[in-house]
């Protein structure tokens, strides 16, 4: 892991999800951790939305300049998120607004995002009709490095439909990823899958012969409504 990962990708693709995720497994190898949520443009699945849930597990959470209060929704960037990108004790994780318009975001704090410190990961659901092809994730890569002029160095398959999601998805979405991977040499770093699916999503992967290049992520989720689920 590198000291500060940013996660970009489209809307929908569950990139907060995998954010919250990876900040809860940081917390448990690493004292201080920190989530950054830069989402102005996207009133809904913000991380914020669990943030004295991760406060309780010791996480730092900083989003804009006014709380989570009735003006949270100011697309407004509070100057306290640079405080943990300074910090050289703390890992940070960075959840950045949808597609291209909301990682423009990130040229306000373009200086932090480069150098050996920093990772940037763009996750992409093959089941979301703007990446549902190898052309349209190449374009909406293309679009974010364009918009931000920060390089995307590695890829997270997050392919699924929800509740609805089985491993068979996963493995759809991996080999479109793979297409991508190979078309702009950019390594596949994850493939989430939620925990109750690990199992027959490893026997999947074992008949495709995948390998080790096959690395599945175990997701919780815990941006999910349960009114989503009535």
């Amino acid at each position: 892991m590198k000291r500060i990962t940013v996660i970009v990708g489209h809307y929908g693709s569950g990139k907060t999800e995998f954010s919250v995720n990876l900040t809860m497994d940081l917390k448990k190898e690493y004292d201080k951790v920190a989530i950054l949520d830069m989402d102005i443009a996207n009133p809904y699945f913000r991380s914020r939305e669990r943030q004295l849930f991760m406060e309780n597990h010791g996480i730092a959470v900083h989003h804009n300049s006014f709380g989570y209060d009735i003006t949270e929704d100011l697309p407004a960037i509070s100057a306290t998120l640079r405080a943990p990108l300074e910090n050289e004790q703390y890992m940070t994780v960075v959840d950045v607004g949808g597609d291209e318009s909301g990682a423009r975001v990130l040229n306000q704090f373009k200086k932090y995002f480069k150098g050996p410190d920093v990772e940037i990961l763009c996750v992409l659901n093959a089941n979301r009709p703007e990446t549902s092809t190898v052309a349209g994730m190449i374009s909406h890569i293309r679009r974010i490095e364009i918009e931000t002029g920060l390089k995307i160095q590695g890829i997270v398959n997050n392919t699924h439909l929800l509740r609805e999601t089985e491993p068979i998805h996963i493995i759809q979405g991996y080999r479109l990823c793979q297409e991508v991977s190979k078309e702009l040499n950019l390594p596949i770093t994850y493939n989430t899958c939620r925990t109750d699916l690990l199992d027959e999503l490893n026997v999947l992967a074992e008949k495709e012969s995948f390998g080790e290049a096959f690395v599945v992520y175990p997701i919780t989720l815990y941006m999910r409504p349960t009114w989503l689920d009535r």
